[in-house]
């Protein structure tokens, strides 16, 4: 079902056991998006990694902002990404 035009959308990071290593994404919904990079249907950058969890997500008011957010966030240092980790509840 698509979801409606003016739902949130989220940007997300999610930590693989190899290297301790973030992948940073965005999505309308975050549990389906998470199943799917764990089944192998998510982005190509999994293939022969072992998710270990989604560690953080903020929600935005829409895809463009999404976007524009997940751009800054690659951005980041790794150490900059821990603490935005950090520095924020779980799920937002």
């Amino acid at each position: 079902m698509e979801k409606d035009i003016t739902s949130p959308w989220f940007v997300y990071l999610i930590r693989v056991e190899q290297g301790n290593a973030l992948y940073c994404g965005i999505t309308n919904d975050l549990e389906r998006r998470l199943k799917q990079h764990k089944s192998g249907k998510g982005a190509k950058w999994f293939r022969g990694k072992t998710i270990v969890d989604m560690v953080w997500s903020e929600q935005v008011e829409n895809r463009s902002i999404a976007s524009k957010r997940e751009v800054q966030i690659k951005a980041l240092s790794k150490k900059q990404k821990e603490q935005l980790i950090a520095s924020a509840d779980r799920f937002t």
